[in-house]
């Protein structure tokens, strides 16, 4: 199916790495809806779009199941099917001992980064298994965090390796209905909300030091080559980082 004739759904796209894909999928001519909680934000990546692509922007709190319901509602209303699946939005705890945690900030990383990707692969499921031709693609945002912790970090390290066990629960659940599953772990992608990676962060071994970061763009064009493979091909996993972070060997 050619690009311009195929439906995407980006999370958390008024900034950072949903916005970086957004751009990416609209350029290539997809039809694009934009989910976050701020909708100023998610017009301000439309407006940051070629001119002539399609969008759709919803407010949606990927927390919320009847919000996560009403966007892809309102997308299959609008578009008439869905092709692409983004799982992106995503929240972190404060940076202190865990035993500093409180219930509700645990709590709010888990309903936003797993139980919000999870309402929302339900969503996209229903359409694809329902459409003609069946079948779409998944992709979820896992983050090097899915493999290796940070300091400091148990709410959002324990939903990303969650993350992976969803990926691989919905490529073997969505297998009968050519439905495509992959997971991108992204390292330091220079965003607005990682703009103290390159000040200083805390090391395993309790140092505090900067680290590099990669353009924001590259993470567009692989989540683009991921989404534009045939259905019955599929990137399980691909890691993006920048080339000297502490990744191999960290810990």
């Amino acid at each position: 199916m050619a690009a311009e004739n195929r439906v995407a759904l980006v999370t958390g796209a008024g900034s950072g790495v949903g916005r970086a894909v957004a751009l990416a999928l609209l350029e290539d001519g997809y039809k694009v809806t934009l989910t976050g909680r701020r909708t100023e934000t998610l017009e301000e990546t439309v407006a940051a779009a070629p001119a002539g692509s399609e969008s759709l922007v919803v407010g949606c709190d990927v927390a919320d199941p009847a919000s996560v319901a009403a966007a892809f509602a309102k997308t299959k209303a609008v578009f008439g099917r869905l092709d692409v699946l983004f799982n992106n939005a995503g929240i972190g705890a404060p940076p202190v001992p865990m035993e500093e945690l409180s219930v509700d900030q645990w709590q709010a990383v888990v309903g936003t980064n797993l139980t919000g990707a999870f309402f929302c692969s339900q969503e996209a499921i229903r359409i694809m298994k329902g459409q003609s031709p069946q079948g779409g693609r998944i992709i979820n945002n896992g983050s090097i965090s899915a493999d290796r912790p940070r300091p400091n970090s148990a709410p959002y390290t324990a939903t990303k390796h969650a993350i992976t066990g969803l990926t691989k629960s919905i490529s073997l659940d969505g297998r009968p209905f050519d439905i495509a599953c992959g997971q991108i772990d992204i390292g330091n992608a220079a965003t607005e909300m990682t703009t103290v990676i390159s000040q200083g962060v805390p090391q395993a071994d309790g140092r505090i030091m900067p680290e590099p970061t990669m353009a924001v763009e590259e993470i567009g064009r692989a989540v683009l080559y991921m989404a534009s493979l045939p259905l019955d091909a599929n990137v399980q996993f691909m890691t993006v980082m920048a080339t000297k972070m502490p990744y191999i060997g960290r810990g």
